[in-house]
């Protein structure tokens, strides 16, 4: 039987950078396009990240607060046009 070793911290701490910089540029991308859907996961991604203490805590909180964005520039445009998405 053979068996793998056991994942080292820097590995978690690398997913743990990459989920914060993902919620980062999804959060970004999502102030353009299908925000209705990137934000959430930004805001996922960005509470993981900070839950799992990433090193990059900058990134993560941009992204959480970029998916916020994305939510509330969803909700002013469906206001005004009154649809659920919404185009320049």
């Amino acid at each position: 039987m053979h068996l793998t070793a056991p994942a080292s911290r820097r590995t978690g701490i690398r997913d743990t950078d990459g989920m914060a910089v993902a919620s980062f540029v999804l959060g970004l991308l999502g102030l353009l396009v299908l925000n209705v859907f990137l934000g959430p996961i930004a805001i996922a991604l960005a509470s993981v990240a900070l839950w799992r203490g990433t090193g990059r805590p900058g990134r993560a909180y941009l992204g959480l607060g970029l998916g916020v964005a994305d939510l509330v520039v969803l909700v002013a445009f469906m206001q005004a046009d009154n649809t659920v998405s919404w185009s320049f």
